[in-house]
């Protein structure tokens, strides 16, 4: 078999279609055969309807006998086709009634569908698979994720949607010229790069993903640049006499890369660097970690309280199966219920385990305030102002989130409306402060369930509204832009995050539904086989629905049993809330850092802050304007008398007061909390400037007085106005 050259390939029309066009991404590649005299398109051939391919790949066409081509030829000589009307319509819809056969440029030109999978069906224009029309909630155009023009998302036969990301729309042919250079193996979403869901919905649209790697891997040395490290020093003043390229390992003339960018380097005496030492940062590098604002930002110590117990966390709709009980009763039952079960804690260590080997940290040792501030970095100075209804903070909160024109990279500006008032009081708030209420309003939302630490709940109402999506988004915000810790993530949640859910193991104390519970007692009380079946029959119909019936034929295998529907009731069933609200937590790469540093985000996602100490307050707040010594010895005083009891207020009352923030944000206060001594008879908390105003008075008890009576008041009457305002989907 001897092929012609290109330029021959030129001449000869296609065996099929008679076009002579030599275009691979529409008709796949084109073939001249001198041995029989034709040209062919591949996808001309491989879509024509009455061909197998009986032979081996190396014979005939690709596979496709030239005696069964010739027969396929004569056949398709007698159909006419329905766009061009002339003979040779070898491609003939597969829906049974349709009498409709085409050549394949007449197909694509009249939007045919040809699915490269399977049998290689093909659809015409009349009963040609569509995507599924969703609630349209975008007025304007969004961008085409390959090309970056802008189309209308509307799905088309030239505007896909992908099945895994609802943002993200693709012109046809972006698509089927990305699939082509990235082959099966790296042909995925451009957004989230999800690749089974993703190809699946894309062959059925039409959409050629050939068997073969990615272009970009076939190229001779595409690489070689890589393989290429730096090895000159870089250093202002070179004390080595040999030049800046002498590198002598193991020597004080090695030459060491920076561990950031790897493209300065210094020798070891230039730098007076140890012989072991690794972590040297060029000067380019130490700007960037290193800046100004951060440079002056004191140090606060991190949350660190001993660890909380994981408890009652539904992540289900409650079952309609048994009665329901009372929510003292519930907790008390099901604490009983947990303790009588021994062998989820000690019996059982790979169900007690709530995750696997943990994730190797950071060569580095990282601070999660450098972390979050090098995030900060994106911040723009543009500010965005959002207007907050205080009398519903979280679904004012969702609908600026939710707004076109919001941008998670600007800076916040908050305006608190009142509506309650005649007029509709507005005043400005500080970020922090807002983000305080939000994340509170959001720990105690239907989209979490649990008593301390919380999973994700099963909310049919949320998913439908993309809520657990907008939390996730709203928990990075919350971090980049200064707001306070979480702390209230289980340990099974933190983990699913960072190490997937098929790497995680849930332990009975997620497990909040008290019907739940009680087939897991029932099952693992059971002291023979004859006990264990009775259990399971009682609970047929239900393990039958969760898809956790097993072959029962020893008594231990009651603990896998008892494995699978915790797995299925605390991560399975909430495998789709759990998708969203992670694709939120990637606003601001959020999420890759929680990945990369799983360590030090534990602190602040699954611990509360630890409680405020009276040097802690007094280290936090700066002093501005003319100080008064007195004033400030009664501060520190008041401090100390506020940790010893002596008060009616507590330290997190004062940081409210003054700040709007109940605890330390982990990426620090900005603008630093602040204290000034003014002639006024009560303390002025002004939450914006982070500035507390002390009162000058005569005696401590004076000063004591004032400030336990402005701060208990003022805090008093906030927490019912709070109270009335608690309002959640």
């Amino acid at each position: 078999m001897n092929e012609n050259k290109p330029d021959d390939s030129k001449n000869l029309a296609c065996i099929f279609c008679r076009k002579s066009d030599d275009c691979p991404n529409k008709y796949g590649e084109k073939k001249t055969y001198e041995k029989w005299n034709f040209s062919v398109h591949y996808y001309c051939l491989l879509m024509s309807s009455g061909i197998w391919q009986r032979g081996k790949e190396e014979e005939g066409v690709y596979g496709f006998l030239v005696e069964d081509i010739k027969k396929e030829v004569h056949r398709a000589s007698k159909l006419k086709c329905a766009v061009c009307k002339k003979n040779g319509a070898s491609i003939g819809c597969v829906v049974p009634r349709c009498k409709r056969s085409y050549h394949f440029p007449c197909g694509l030109q009249n939007e045919c569908i040809f699915q490269f999978t399977d049998n290689f069906a093909s659809f015409c224009w009349k009963h040609r698979p569509v995507q599924a029309m969703t609630s349209n909630m975008y007025r304007d155009s969004l961008p085409c994720t390959i090309c970056l023009e802008f189309i209308d998302p509307i799905p088309t036969y030239s505007v896909l949607r992908s099945p895994c990301c609802k943002n993200a729309w693709f012109h046809r042919d972006c698509l089927q010229v990305q699939a082509l250079s990235a082959g099966v193996f790296f042909f995925r979403c451009t957004l989230c790069n999800n690749t089974d869901i993703f190809q699946k919905e894309m062959l059925r649209m039409g959409i050629h993903i050939p068997e073969k790697d990615a272009s970009w891997e076939l190229e001779e040395n595409a690489y070689e640049d890589l393989l290429q490290s730096h090895n000159r020093c870089d250093v202002r003043r070179c004390h080595c006499k040999k030049g800046r390229d002498y590198n002598e390992p193991n020597s004080k003339w090695e030459v060491k890369r920076c561990q950031c960018c790897g493209s300065s380097g210094t020798h070891v005496a230039c730098s007076s660097l140890q012989l072991l030492e690794q972590n040297w940062e060029c000067l380019d590098c130490r700007r960037i970690s290193y800046s100004a604002d951060f440079r002056k930002a004191p140090k606060h110590p991190l949350a660190n309280s001993t660890n909380v117990t994981v408890t009652d966390c539904l992540l289900e709709e409650p079952s309609s199966k048994l009665p329901r009980q009372s929510a003292g009763t519930h907790h008390k039952e099901l604490q009983r219920l947990k303790q009588d079960v021994p062998f989820l804690s000690a019996q059982c260590p790979s169900i007690k385990k709530s995750c696997l080997t943990p994730r190797q940290g950071s060569k580095f040792k990282r601070d999660i305030s450098t972390i979050l501030v090098e995030l900060g970095f994106q911040i723009k100075k543009k500010p965005k102002r959002l207007w907050i209804n205080k009398a519903n903070v979280w679904r004012s909160a969702l609908e600026q989130f939710q707004g076109q024109k919001f941008n998670p990279t600007y800076t916040i500006e908050v305006v608190y409306v009142d509506e309650n008032e005649q007029f509709g009081r507005e005043y400005p708030v500080s970020k922090q402060e807002f983000l305080s209420h939000l994340m509170e309003h959001l720990e105690n939302s239907s989209l979490f369930e649990g008593s301390l630490s919380k999973n994700l709940s099963l909310n049919s109402q949320a998913l439908k509204e993309n809520l657990y999506y907008e939390a996730g988004k709203m928990l990075a915000i919350s971090l980049v832009h200064g707001g306070p810790s979480p702390g209230f993530f289980s340990e099974t949640l933190f983990n699913c995050l960072v190490y997937g859910p098929e790497n995680t193991l849930p332990i009975l104390d997620d497990v909040s539904d008290f019907e739940v519970t009680q087939i897991i007692f029932k099952i693992n009380a059971a002291a023979d086989m004859s006990s264990l079946k009775s259990a399971i029959n009682e609970c047929y119909s239900y393990l039958e629905n969760i898809g956790c019936l097993r072959l029962i034929t020893t008594l231990s295998d009651k603990y896998v049993l008892v494995k699978d529907i915790l797995f299925y009731h605390v991560i399975k069933r909430v495998q789709e809330p759990l998708n969203s609200f992670k694709q939120g937590l990637k606003i601001l790469g959020v999420l890759e850092k929680i990945q990369a540093y799983p360590d030090v985000f534990h602190k602040i996602l699954c611990r509360k802050p630890e409680n405020l100490s009276a040097k802690t307050l007094s280290d936090l707040f700066t002093v501005r304007g003319l100080p008064n010594g007195q004033t400030l010895r009664f501060w520190n005083s008041y401090l100390q008398a506020v940790e010893d009891g002596k008060s009616t207020t507590t330290m997190k009352d004062i940081l409210i007061f003054a700040t709007g923030c109940s605890s330390v944000p982990p990426a620090g206060f900005k603008p630093l909390p602040s204290i000034e001594c003014l002639h006024v008879d009560f303390p002025v908390g002004n939450k914006c400037d982070h500035c507390l105003a002390l009162p000058i008075t005569n005696t401590f008890q004076e000063f004591q007085e004032s400030m336990d009576f402005a701060i208990r008041d003022t805090l008093r009457l906030e927490k019912e106005e709070g109270s009335r305002s608690l309002s959640w989907t």
